[in-house]
């Protein structure tokens, strides 16, 4: 007996040093190759590839198509989980690879049938284009042989599939779900507004820019006056609202808002050195690894040597934004209205044969099917119009279609190293204006000290309406004309003040403004600190630039913060003391002016301003409520200027009927805020600082069905960090600057960048997370590429 338990155990001790020794084995051929020479077909000239201790590379190719090959190639090795995840998001694939867990994003995901129009795009392509894919898709695949399965494959006991060159293609169309209203969100909100409330309300409470704009050309605008008591008065029998709804739990950190960015260009007359500086952190929601893969390339065109440096996208080649000896040019989410909804008209007793311009058309239909692992498959009906897919019936019954860019042939074609080829503003303009991406702010300095700004990617061409509400199209009076010609996109250069600067915020004003339109734009608070910070720079510098990419003062709430001390101070309100007490010795005593993390009052102030705004806000929309109960009016993010005007003028006529003033209304939202903290009278509010509640999360998509254990090699650890959405330091749980890069075109040895995570997608990398801790510090790292640690070459197959 005993000597069977001994080979039993023998036996348990060899399985387990197999496993091991099969675990380390399948986690280090899965790593990336550093060293030595790879053939890799389809090269025409051999491609050397220097990596630095950030495992950051220098691309030294002959021709730009070998460049392209050789990107390919590292994306495939250091990020091909990540690239697959992009592709599949757009095309609706992920249930095939993650479970059921994924239908309902891949059905949503579905009714735009992304996949056939990436695969017409590839078609409808030129010949040069369809050469870079290839090329690109071959080195991908080139690389992802070598690692043979990457280890999230390892891990859901499956296989990648090969890269295609149409997956690039909806790599950038995951780009557009991340960055646009798709299904037309916005006008189906603001269209409950305009059938619920009266017009005057309407327009008041959906201003166009208020006292925070900061805008390049134009001045800011004033609130819309408040609607008199004969247009609404929620004191009468008509307008009275519902009993409001109870408010449970603090006030979320992240303000509904689309991903945002910041970018800014200062003119060589305004620098310490001459030469002009161009700053962008582009904010979005961030996890293991990071979105960007930093890259050098290095090749030669007609005979004239080339270099562009900055952030790629794995699944797509080129550098997105960075520098080139001659050109430096940087993003913001442009925030313009890039999609409308189409009131569909049926013809009478039909539900399938509508009305269009050009008489009566019928529904054409497609069954998409949606492939589950370890599930049945499903399928999924998807209408389409002349103008776009059916999406939705609003409350009066109303069946709609949505026109998006997205859907447009042109929406996606890949002028990546055109941008890194242009040489001056006017030539980075042109393409530009031709190139296919979700629609950009450009931000853009030449090596002479010049500096403009103009938008990337396709407008639409409106005509007949503005493109606010949903509108019939049926009868030819309004509609899109394709996208706007170049001539008419809004521009800017050379600007008097030496300084350009978006923060996803309105950038122009009249009929160029109106061609951007309102796809959601921010208020402006970030925007109008970045630029007033700007202009009081003399003689800027590379550091000059991070200073202000990090600034966390918070100058939007310092005027919420003075109302609530006079709130707090007024005796004959404080109804909850000690409750009060305390809450009014945070105010005065832990406010630095700054979303610091160590602020217990930053926190306080910015949660009542949100139940503020509820109390205020609920009374006024509840029609909308009541025709759509998912109506929530803070899908607008410039509800700042009513709310104020509001504050400042207190209309009897607005204020719900169960106040006795405004200022009860005012100690009512306190009262929401010191009863969300303090269970008993007697608690402190010591512990609820701002980095409690800010606590970055930075995790892999596998990381939550992994044991603890394991999950601590995927997940960077959590910590508290400074900032908010309305300064220039943007920062969230899991949202914030993707990258921070500073440049000057020609002095790109000068510049400054980081990023959170690291280049490798690998969590045993040791570039998983090499370069993190200078981003979560703010520390200055440089732009280039540093000393060479690590040579591979990549040779032409034989």
């Amino acid at each position: 007996m005993r000597r069977a338990l001994k080979i039993a155990a023998l036996l348990l001790i060899l399985v387990i040093l197999a496993g091991l020794l099969w675990l380390r084995s399948t986690v280090r051929g899965s790593l990336a190759q550093l060293d030595g020479a790879v053939e890799l077909a389809g090269l025409t000239t051999a491609v050397t590839i220097e990596r630095d201790d950030l495992g950051v590379p220098r691309i030294l190719a002959g021709s730009a198509t070998d460049a392209i090959r050789a990107l390919g190639f590292l994306h495939g090795q250091e990020r091909f989980f990540q690239m697959d995840l992009l592709r599949r998001r757009a095309a609706g694939e992920l249930s095939a690879l993650l479970g059921p867990a994924a239908i309902g994003a891949d059905r949503a995901v579905r009714l735009h049938r992304l996949r056939a129009r990436a695969e017409a795009i590839v078609a409808a392509a030129g010949e040069d284009s369809r050469r870079e894919l290839t090329a690109y898709a071959e080195g991908v695949n080139a690389g992802l042989e070598r690692i043979g399965r990457p280890l999230e494959y390892v891990l859901l006991r499956d296989r990648p599939e090969p890269w295609r060159p149409s997956d690039s293609v909806l790599a950038v169309y995951t780009m557009y779900l991340r960055l646009q209203d798709e299904n037309g969100s916005r006008d189906s909100a603001r269209g409950i507004m305009r059938d619920t409330l009266p017009g005057q309300v309407v327009e008041f409470l959906l201003p166009r820019g208020s006292e925070w704009d900061a805008p390049l050309v134009g001045d800011a605008y004033e609130t819309p006056p408040v609607p008199g008591p004969d247009v609404w008065d929620l004191r009468s029998a008509d307008s009275a609202p519902p009993e409001a709804r109870p408010r449970t739990g603090e006030p979320s950190v992240e303000e509904p808002q689309p991903a945002g960015s910041n970018n800014w260009a200062v003119a060589g007359h305004r620098t310490a050195d001459g030469g002009a500086l161009v700053a962008n952190d582009m904010h979005l929601t961030l996890g293991m690894p990071g979105i960007w893969y930093r890259a050098s390339l290095h090749w030669t065109d007609a005979g004239v040597a080339r270099r562009a440096t900055g952030v790629t996208l794995p699944g797509v080649f080129g550098v997105v934004v960075g520098s080139t000896p001659s050109i430096a040019w940087a993003f913001t989410n442009l925030t313009g209205d890039l999609s409308d909804l189409v009131e569909l008209e049926f013809v009478d007793g039909s539900d399938t044969r509508y009305r269009t311009p050009d008489g009566e058309a019928d529904l054409e239909v497609f069954e998409e099917t949606i492939e589950v692992k370890g599930g049945d498959d499903v399928t999924v009906t998807v209408e389409e119009t002349i103008w776009g897919p059916v999406v939705d019936e609003d409350h009066r019954g109303t069946r709609r279609a949505v026109r998006w860019v997205g859907h447009d042939t042109g929406s996606v074609n890949l002028a990546f190293m055109a941008l890194a080829k242009s040489t001056t503003l006017d030539e980075i303009f042109a393409v530009a204006h031709r190139t296919g991406i979700p629609a950009q702010n450009i931000v853009a300095a030449d090596a002479g000290g010049r500096i403009g700004w103009t938008v990337v990617g396709p407008l639409p061409d409106r005509f007949g309406f503005d493109g606010r509400f949903p509108v019939s199209w049926s009868d030819g009076m309004r509609g899109w004309r394709g996208r706007l010609a170049p001539a008419d996109v809004p521009q800017l250069r050379d600007p008097p003040s030496g300084v350009i600067w978006t923060a996803n915020n309105r950038t122009m004003d009249g009929v160029e403004r109106d061609r951007i339109g309102d796809g959601g734009y921010a208020l402006g608070a970030r925007a109008k600190q970045i630029r007033d910070s700007l202009l009081a720079i003399e003689s800027a510098t590379a550091q000059d630039m991070l200073d202000l990419q990090l600034d966390d003062r918070a100058l939007f709430l310092e005027r919420w913060r003075d109302l609530l001390l006079n709130v707090l101070r007024e005796q004959n309100v404080r109804r909850t003391a000690p409750r009060h007490d305390e809450l009014l010795r945070q105010i005065e005593t832990t406010w630095t002016g700054r979303a610091s993390i160590d602020s217990v009052a930053y926190r306080m102030v910015r949660a009542w301003r949100q139940y503020v705004a509820t109390r205020v806000f609920e009374p006024l929309t509840a029609p909308c409520r009541t025709a759509d109960p998912e109506f929530d009016y803070f899908f607008y993010r410039r509800f700042e200027g009513p709310l104020w005007r509001i504050l400042e003028e207190r209309p009897e006529h607005l204020l719900e009927p169960s106040y006795a003033d405004w200022a009860g209304l005012l100690v009512a939202a306190v009262d929401d805020l010191v009863m969300q903290f303090m269970q008993e009278p007697t608690d402190s509010l010591d512990g609820y600082t701002w980095g409690d509640r800010n606590r970055f999360a930075m995790t892999h998509p596998m990381s939550r069905s992994l044991p603890g254990f394991v999950r601590r090699h995927f997940d960077l650890p959590i910590e508290q960090l400074p900032g908010d959405s309305r300064m220039p330091r943007v920062q969230g749980r899991v949202f914030g600057a993707s990258e921070r890069s500073v440049v000057s075109p020609g002095r790109e040895s000068d510049g400054l960048f980081h990023m959170p995570g690291g280049q490798s997608g690998h969590p045993f990398s040791p570039f998983y997370d090499a370069g993190h801790r200078a981003w979560a510090d703010g520390a200055a790292a440089p732009f280039l590429p540093g000393e060479t640690r690590h040579t591979l070459v990549l040779r032409p197959a034989r």
